[in-house]
């Protein structure tokens, strides 16, 4: 790799081991650094903090004013993982290192840093406290230590030290505070994020759903009058040729009008096609006429004319309907059906009903169970859950099942 990788691996190796291995670096430097602070004050230098006359050797009491020093400063490699206990460490050593009377000059660097990460990396209130109690102690330690200066040189003494420590928690708990607001953000942004994605899927279940109900629906009836008209023609082509041929248009006019409606509901998946307006009660005469083609006696009945519709509610109505004549067609064959459509002020009102199966009928319906079994029923009632409605669809007494359905004109959920 040569010596140019040198350096990315350095820095790779050390943000590897970081935090812990700057604070142990930032220890050794403290120490250090209080440890020279302290010598230089019996070189002659003055010491403008105290201005004591008369200072303790370090090495008195058994080097314990090296050993205080160097505890406060190495305690500091620790102040990441236990920052309540170094500060209690630091504390203590920088109590007793005052009250045994040794020199004064950069004591209380490690002491300020301690303060500023038990603000920084605690828990917070608590923090807070056991920092304003240790203050306090230490205060009175100083007070004590500083009784044989001059007076007024003694409170400047006491309170720059205070003022310090007071400054180091302020810095520390308003690290501490902008770290949480960023995390309390960034919470929120994740959050919003997988609400975001969440609503998509939601957005596109239903949107799956509403193309698998939309073919259902169109393939479904499209197929039963196909199937129909092909045993028509079966049943009639030697016998009637017109009327046979008559059934193939049918199947053709059906399959094609199929095949419309399917590019129309596929065309959402198509990113830029236009996609053809979805059918609605407009076409509801033509929808019944197809139903006589394929063997129904059908009669269309309104209490009043229809107003214009939204276009979810009359796509939803126009399916009610479509679906329901399919399952005639499937189920019972060539019989009467009668649709009814009760237009109010705040819903529309569907009703579809047959008489059920005919003993004479000469072409028989597919067997497949009865109108009310597989999916026509669930997804009519879904379209009519989905716009507030309400769908009920049961046999009839004397025979012959029926369909009734209520539609609001102004739906919880509409599409445009």
């Amino acid at each position: 790799m040569g010596l140019r990788a040198l350096p990315q691996l350095t820095s790779a190796w050390v943000s590897r081991r970081s935090p812990w291995l700057s604070d142990v670096l930032l220890a050794l430097f403290v120490a250090v650094v209080q440890i020279q602070g302290a010598l230089v004050h019996f070189e002659g230098v003055a010491d403008f903090t105290t201005f004591k006359p008369i200072a303790r050797q370090l090495d008195d009491f058994g080097n314990a004013g090296y050993v205080l020093l160097i505890v406060g400063g190495l305690a500091l490699a620790a102040r990441h993982r236990w920052p309540v206990a170094v500060f209690a460490v630091v504390a203590l050593a920088n109590a007793v290192y005052y009250s045994l009377g040794f020199p004064d000059q950069l004591s209380s660097l490690a002491l300020f840093i301690a303060l500023y990460t038990l603000a920084a990396y605690g828990d917070g209130r608590r923090s807070l406290q056991v920092a304003a109690g240790g203050i306090t102690v230490l205060g009175v330690v100083w007070l004590v230590a500083a009784a044989d200066i001059e007076p007024r040189v003694a409170v400047g003494w006491v309170f720059f030290r205070i003022g310090a420590s007071v400054i180091s928690t302020t810095l520390g708990e308003s690290v501490r505070s902008r770290r949480v607001i960023a995390a309390d953000a960034q919470e929120r942004a994740e959050l919003a994020e997988r609400s975001r994605e969440e609503e998509a899927r939601a957005r596109v279940d239903a949107e799956r759903l509403r193309i698998a109900r939309e073919v259902h629906d169109t393939v479904a009836h499209a197929i039963a009058i196909i199937n129909v008209q092909s045993g028509v023609t079966a049943h009639v082509l030697d016998k009637r040729p017109e009327q046979a041929r008559e059934a193939l248009r049918t199947i053709e006019q059906t399959s094609s009008r199929a095949l419309r409606e399917m590019r129309a509901i596929l065309g959402v998946l198509r990113d830029g096609d236009e996609r053809e307006p979805y059918p609605g009660l407009d076409e509801i005469h033509e929808l019944t006429g197809k139903a006589r083609d394929a063997g129904l006696e059908i009669s269309l009945e309104q209490s009043s004319p229809i107003t214009p519709l939204p276009s979810a509610v009359g796509s939803a109505a126009y399916r009610i309907v479509q679906e329901s004549i399919t399952n005639v067609v499937r189920h019972v064959g060539p019989t009467r059906v009668t649709v009814v459509l009760e237009p109010g002020l705040d819903a529309l009102r569907i009703r579809v009903t047959d008489e059920g199966r005919r003993e004479s009928s000469h072409v028989p319906a597919r067997a497949g169970g009865s109108p009310s079994s597989g999916r026509g029923i669930s997804g009519m009632r879904e379209r009519c859950l989905l716009l507030g409605g309400e769908l009920d669809a049961r046999s009839r007494p004397g025979g012959g099942f029926e369909v009734s359905a209520r539609l609001p004109l102004s739906p919880v959920g509409s599409r445009s």
